[in-house]
């Protein structure tokens, strides 16, 4: 998000009372689109920030300086939480302010491997209009939201989606209580220029609502508690993957008064349907559907934007073909985990280099082909376990190309990287998200640590 978060030089498009959002919302495509393109749901049962299932899954809680937000503030790890609030495990945000600098600490976590574009997103998040203790009428923002990040200013493949900024005191020069969905084409930090499309609604949203959003065929249209509230289309449609966030910051210290004030956010849970458009209607069933199974959480969401959003169903994941189909050219493979890609050491193709996570690019040493035989190659070798091994840590190499089976590899229907020879799959080395990560053989679990998508 911006440094300076202010709406300008955008089409403004006027809060809407649309009619139930089952109306003229476009079907949801079959259960295969799920299967090829994923699902991702969160109910946030979490026994505290500390929880190694936490970034097992892809959470990520923030603790460095900088924006948005006031200047010199911080933004502290303890200021998440997951505790039991109305009867429900959430995600809860904390914000506190003394009205210093010094005294004021942020809150924000995320997806933060960026793998999300078009589809449903659907967050149940309480809001709050006065602090949980301290004066009010501080300048608070409880946000959710997707974001790119920006390469440069006025970067044009910049792209973010606000689905809910809500002030419950005003700011940015307008009075609260305030709600704003805005859809951004890109910005400048300084001086201040932004061009995107919003909508608002000046009314308090005060305690819990179903935040909504599709993504489908040019238009983002947002939802609150099943009501269209905006449709934005045209060059501010994004045009990249994004993260998907959670933030409650202060935009200034002018609203404060005196003392500490406290304020809390909380979220409920989190779903997303990669190009799947749902109705509010169908996404709330579905929710209760994962609720009434037990289901806390699932992820399969693919890196990939070319997956099937409907057609035939993939076949069973249990039966995967025994060789790779035939070479139809080559692919980058990216981690779901990392959004990073299979690389070859400094781009140098010599046998027993073990193979790494790496940024994706457009190099050679991450372009992989499968070949009819079942190997994966790249600049002439083939990815091979390394001495031979089948077991569990045996990591990942470069080597000469032979007729030893172990070299052969294929993309299951779940869309993990399996060794024929062992059942075994691909997996980045104790879940390091850096560049330099290593990869290693282990017990296929289609964590997201070994699911891979072609890009």
């Amino acid at each position: 998000m911006g440094t300076k978060r202010r709406i300008a030089v955008s089409a403004t498009v006027a809060a809407t009372a649309a009619a139930l959002a089952a109306v003229g919302i476009a079907a949801a495509p079959s259960s295969s689109a799920a299967a090829a393109c994923g699902v991702l749901f969160d109910d946030f049962n979490y026994s505290s920030r500390t929880d190694a299932a936490l970034s097992q899954r892809g959470w990520s809680i923030r603790g460095n300086a900088g924006g948005p937000g006031v200047p010199g503030a911080s933004w502290l790890a303890d200021n998440v939480a997951f505790p039991t609030v109305d009867g429900q495990k959430v995600a809860q945000l904390t914000a506190r302010t003394n009205g210093t600098a010094a005294g004021t600490s942020h809150a924000e976590f995320s997806q933060s491997n960026r793998r999300f574009f078009e589809g449903t997103y659907l967050a149940r998040i309480k809001f709050a209009d006065a602090p949980v203790s301290g004066p009010d009428g501080d300048h608070v923002n409880q946000t959710f939201y997707t974001i790119s990040p920006l390469a440069a200013p006025m970067d044009p493949t910049y792209s973010e989606m606000d689905f809910s900024e809500y002030l419950p005191n005003g700011g940015w020069g307008e009075a609260g209580p305030i709600n704003y969905q805005t859809t951004w084409y890109t910005y400048v930090a300084d001086p201040w220029y932004a061009d995107n499309q919003h909508s608002q609604q000046a009314r308090s949203i005060n305690g819990w609502h179903d935040v909504m959003a599709t993504v489908s065929a040019g238009h983002v249209k947002y939802f609150i508690d099943g009501v269209q509230v905006g449709d934005h289309s045209g060059k501010v449609y994004p045009r990249q993957n994004m993260s998907i966030d959670f933030n409650q910051w202060f935009i200034d210290l002018a609203g404060h008064s005196s003392g500490t004030s406290v304020y809390q956010q909380s979220v409920d849970y989190l779903y997303h349907a990669k190009k799947q458009v749902l109705t509010p209607a169908q996404a709330s069933a579905t929710i209760a559907a994962y609720r009434s199974a037990g289901t806390t959480h699932t992820d399969n969401v693919v890196s990939t934007n070319d997956c099937d959003g409907g057609g035939t169903t993939p076949p069973p994941a249990t039966t995967p073909p025994t060789t790779t189909p035939p070479a139809t050219g080559g692919t980058r493979l990216q981690s779901n985990f990392s959004g990073r890609c299979i690389d070859i050491p400094g781009g140098v193709p010599n046998s027993g280099s073990l193979l790494q996570m790496y940024d994706c690019n457009t190099s050679a040493a991450q372009t992989w082909k499968f070949e009819g035989d079942g190997t994966l190659r790249a600049m002439g070798k083939c990815m091979d376990p390394a001495g031979g091994a089948l077991a569990n840590g045996t990591r990942i190499q470069l080597t000469d190309c032979n007729t030893n089976p172990v070299q052969r590899f294929t993309l299951t229907a779940e869309r993990t990287l399996k060794n024929v020879s062992s059942g075994r799959c691909v997996d980045i080395k104790d879940w390091n998200g850096s560049n330099g990560a290593g990869l290693q053989l282990w017990d296929c679990a289609a964590t997201s640590n070994q699911i891979w998508g072609k890009v």
